[in-house]
């Protein structure tokens, strides 16, 4: 592991202080691209304009067509937290517009798969709908959207993911990645998606008079949501996300949110009125998601949309049931995998062991709503790109195996998959992803070939530097902010992927170490000659006695008393 500082420009650093940015902050800003305090204003009126994103004027009149009409309308969702968001501000921002028929319907991971399948297709023209709506998929369902216009229904797609060769014939495709789209925000959720359709929506509502400016809805309601689905889907925070986000937790630290948004909150332990991005990447998004891994994403779709607190609590405590669940398989998962893909090492020429440029595994005990995670830990461990695979649980379907992959920088994992599609042909029945995470399907016959033609494929296009894990960080926190109340202004910010966390680096000396709960490191730590505590979570190796380390600031509670404490992301040694 190698731990690298940002650059930081000095001038623009002493621009934002100027401009009266807290002198951290303008520092933290200034390494992530930030060059004017205008661009740290979150206002909505600085939003993208939804007319700018492709297709969104078309499917306003076709949705407003069908509210006058009063039309059937059936949401097909994703089951994952975008997804599950994406649906609920469909359903929700729908109802509030004035449509009266408005239903949902989500596929099943195991037995239809991920998107607009022609048998999801049938479902919904079965349940009487008369307009088909995907969010956070459809873009590559092209023989989904076949089906459903043969069987007379209007489609909408609105969807982020990257589009195959062919492009559906829906009535309407809203995606800013299709290629005829110039939305700047490129990285927008599904959820975001969704929103931006409604906002079109409401503009057409107000031009054909049905509200004005005094009588419209407040979609800025629906804002929670976007937030967590954005968040939760780790999509680039660009300017425009993250003005989604940071009006979405404004409003939920207010106390203004979904009741099953308060319900997560409370589920897990977390206090909604200092919410911040973690609380939805690790609290709130795992939760939701375990309920499309391990049961069904209905259960969080419902506690999305339910008004009524009591149900939003009950189902709150049934997705955290199954989150507990999805931990312990998690865990047996993982460390099976992490056998499996040590016997991959190969022996270098000085005798020492290192993993494959890419690694594959597979067993029959896998569970298949539960690999794409165990495949981010074996990434994260090995810096490696992962796929982990799973036997298909669906009828007449065992002998197919069902992959998720996760990459490191460097290493497109779309790109990737479709080279050895091209190299193997017939290996791989299904795939499609970004690049950092895809998915895939592959005959178990067939598995050896993929895993080998995988890793040649990593093993020509990923430098050699390429596989060293590299720790990026702010470099080296004065004393002067080794505060907890700047703990609490660091937390406010808006960080995530593509704005990462503050991370700090400087050489420490370990004054003691020892395992807390044989999984975790506890670290008694001297910085800058005072004395700090520090935890690493999931590391149990022991550390030198001098070390530089990687860690960001937390605050620590014990018995109502707040400590500054390190959260240690790694080390150089």
């Amino acid at each position: 592991m190698k731990i690298i500082a940002r650059e930081i420009p000095p001038r623009t650093v002493w621009a934002l202080e100027q401009a009266g940015v807290h002198p951290l902050l303008a520092r933290l800003f200034a390494a992530r691209g930030v060059r004017a305090k205008e661009e740290l204003d979150d206002g909505l009126a600085l939003l993208l304009p939804p007319d700018t994103l492709h297709g969104t004027r078309e499917a306003a009149a076709l949705l407003a067509d069908a509210i006058a009409q009063d039309k059937r309308l059936c949401i097909v969702a994703d089951y994952d937290c975008d997804g599950a968001t994406a649906c609920a501000v469909g359903v929700r921002g729908l109802r509030l517009l004035g449509a009266k028929n408005v239903s949902y319907l989500v596929p099943d991971r195991v037995v239809d798969g991920y998107g607009l399948t022609p048998p999801i297709a049938e479902r919904v023209a079965a349940s009487g709908a008369d307009m088909l709506i995907t969010v956070d998929n459809g873009i590559a369902s092209v023989e989904g959207v076949a089906a459903a216009k043969a069987r007379g229904l209007q489609v909408l797609v609105t969807d982020h993911h990257l589009p195959g060769p062919e492009l559906p014939a829906a009535d309407v495709l809203v995606n800013p990645n299709q290629p005829c789209c110039g939305f700047e925000s490129k990285s927008i959720a599904g959820v975001g998606v969704m929103f931006y359709v409604l906002l079109a929506l409401r503009s057409e509502l107000r031009r054909r008079g049905v509200f004005d400016t005094a009588t419209q809805p407040k979609l800025d309601a629906l804002l929670p949501l976007v937030a967590l689905g954005t968040v939760a889907d780790v999509v680039r925070l660009d300017a425009n996300n993250r003005r989604l986000v940071a009006q979405g937790l404004r409003r939920i630290r207010a106390g203004a949110m979904p009741a099953g948004v308060a319900a997560l909150f409370k589920a897990a332990g977390r206090n909604a009125s200092v919410a911040n991005t973690f609380d939805f990447g690790f609290a709130l998004g795992p939760r939701i998601n375990a309920a499309g891994r391990l049961s069904d994403m209905t259960l969080g779709i419902e506690c999305l949309l339910t008004d009524d607190a009591g149900r939003a609590e009950e189902l709150a405590r049934m997705l955290d049931g199954i989150n507990r669940e999805r931990r312990d398989i998690e865990g047996g998962m993982r460390d099976q995998a992490l056998l499996l893909a040590e016997s991959l090492f190969a022996t270098d020429g000085e005798g020492i062991e290192a993993p494959p440029p890419a690694i594959s595994v597979f067993d029959a005990g896998f569970h298949e709503g539960v690999v794409g995670i165990v495949a981010s830990r074996i990434k994260d461990r090995f810096h490696r790109p992962t796929f982990v695979f799973a036997a298909s649980a669906a009828p007449g379907k065992e002998q197919e195996l069902k992959g998720s992959g996760r990459s490191i920088p460097g290493f497109h994992l779309r790109d990737a998959l479709d080279l050895v599609a091209k190299r193997h042909p017939g290996v791989l029945l299904r795939f499609g992803g970004h690049a950092m995470a895809a998915g895939c399907t592959v005959a178990r016959e067939h598995f050896e070939t993929f895993e080998k033609g995988f890793a040649q494929v990593a093993r020509e296009l990923l430098a050699e530097s390429a596989l060293t894990r590299q720790i990026e960080t702010d470099g080296p926190i004065a004393r002067e902010y080794m505060r907890i109340d700047l703990v609490d202004t660091l937390h406010r910010e808006v960080w995530g992927q593509g704005f990462a966390p503050p991370t700090f680096s400087e050489e420490v000396e370990v004054v003691s170490q020892r395992l807390v709960g044989e999984k975790h490191l506890s670290l008694k730590l001297r910085h800058q000659g005072q004395p700090i505590d520090a935890m690493w979570f999931s590391h149990t190796e022991p550390l030198p006695p001098k070390v530089k380390l990687a860690f960001r600031l937390d605050a620590d509670e014990w018995q109502g008393v707040r400590r500054l404490r390190f959260l240690v992301e790694g080390a150089e040694f």
